[in-house]
């Protein structure tokens, strides 16, 4: 069926502002995307999992301007040992990266792999993107599989001793940037990924990740803090028996944020827990879109997700477990909570549950409400002032979020960062 002409005409002139890089042994999966694209069309406000989000400013043919955010804070992680790959307004900055090396893993830029007509990555480059647009269409992936410009395939064959730290700088108003990371875990390796910075004006990003049976991938992030950067990032993940895979990420600031998490567990035994708390102020919007399909036997899955908004922010979450026929014995479990801190700002809920096994242990909820006024009294009752109490509860109310991080010290981490914010904002 043809597009109806404003998505149509929407959709060539974002392509036409773009160009497709040399893609060498990625061609043939950046020619399907591009066609994938032609095919859906970039999202409208009339598609199902955009009646949340308007789109308009993620699909314009030029990003919107956004102010670079100066702050005289410590780089995030920055006390820890880490191997660090810097990315300036979406382009490899070899000389505020490290080198490329360490042990239990091969790293290698996605400009490098276009060059070459054999490596690994081929045959991951675009395919868990095309196999997560079913049953629901995600053409901003597809767009960016096509014209990604940078990135990196991350082979874990091992477990190195530090974690992988990917850290994005935003220094141009005007920067529109499209990365593309390909992370490869292979039989009983382990690694823990970090992610923190604004990226740019406007930012795109996918991530494939494909764990082998018995990897581990520990993943965090943190998105901030710039106000008005505009985001929309993918997360793809394949998960074979007994793999594990944890996500958690942290946003703070923004005028449009839309994480998206597609997980597959298709390995007997595999657990995935996808996490995320959010903190919004005034002309903040920010989407957690998650779809876990169980697709084998004894799978666990975990969806916790907490927004703090305030000012007149919104908070969206879709969220959905889909258990095919035969995955017996799945633990699913999904639950998103906001905490509205004044009666203008408001949170916007679509949890699913699609179910075709009949032993399963599946179950979802989703509320919003106010600060508890009973535990507030009791804190001013004993002396702790108002601010510092509703300080307090907040964190309270996140740390069911925080505490999926399994890592006690970078739990600790996103926990300072969380009071910093609530004590400038007082």
């Amino acid at each position: 069926m043809a597009l109806p002409q404003p998505n149509q005409t929407a959709t060539e002139e974002r392509l036409t502002s773009l160009t497709m890089p040399d893609a060498g042994c990625t061609r043939k999966a950046r020619v399907a995307a591009l066609s994938r694209v032609r095919e859906m069309g970039l999202p409208g406000r009339r598609d199902e999992y955009w009646k949340y989000t308007r789109p308009d400013t993620l699909v314009s043919a030029e990003a919107p301007p956004a102010a670079v955010f100066h702050n005289d804070e410590p780089m995030l992680f920055s006390e820890f040992d880490r191997l660090k790959i810097v990315f300036v307004d979406g382009v490899f900055s070899p000389d505020a990266s490290d080198e490329l090396e360490l042990e239990g893993v091969k790293i290698d830029r996605l400009e490098d792999i276009c060059c070459k007509d054999i490596h690994w990555a081929k045959e991951l480059y675009g395919v868990l993107e095309a196999r997560g647009q079913k049953p629901v269409k995600r053409p901003l992936a597809a767009l960016n599989t096509a014209f990604a410009t940078d990135g990196v395939a991350i082979h874990v064959t091992g477990k190195p001793s530090k974690p992988i730290s990917l850290i994005y700088r935003h220094e141009s108003e005007t920067s529109d940037a499209i990365l593309h990371h390909i992370v490869r875990v292979e039989t009983d390796a382990e690694v823990t990924i970090l992610e923190n910075g604004p990226a740019a004006s406007r930012f795109n990003k996918c991530m494939e990740i494909d764990i082998a049976d018995g990897g581990t991938l520990h993943h965090i992030r943190a998105q901030g803090r710039d106000h008005q950067r505009r985001a929309a990032t993918h997360m793809f993940t394949r998960m074979g028996s007994e793999a594990v895979y944890k996500s958690f990420t942290l946003t703070v600031n923004g005028v449009l944020t839309r994480n998206e998490q597609v997980v597959e567990l298709t390995g007997d035994d595999a657990v995935a827990h996808v996490s995320g708390a959010c903190v919004g102020d005034g002309d903040f919007h920010h989407d957690d879109t998650v779809f876990i399909t169980h697709d084998a036997v004894n799978c666990e899955s975990r969806q916790v997700f907490k927004k703090v908004l305030r000012n007149g922010a919104t908070g969206v979450f879709q969220g959905k477990i889909l258990v095919k026929e035969g995955a017996q014995k799945t633990d699913g479990y999904q639950i998103s909570q906001s905490l509205l801190l004044d009666d203008d700002s408001q949170f916007l809920a679509k949890p699913e549950l699609e179910i075709y096994a009949d032993d399963v242990a599946c179950s979802h909820g989703s509320t919003s409400g106010a600060i508890d006024e009973t535990a507030l009294f009791y804190l001013r009752s004993r002396g702790v002032p108002t601010e510092d109490a509703t300080d307090m509860l907040t964190l309270a109310f996140l740390a069911e979020a925080v505490e999926e991080i399994e890592d006690e010290d970078l739990a600790d981490v996103i926990v300072s960062r969380l009071k910093d914010w609530l004590a400038r904002r007082r």
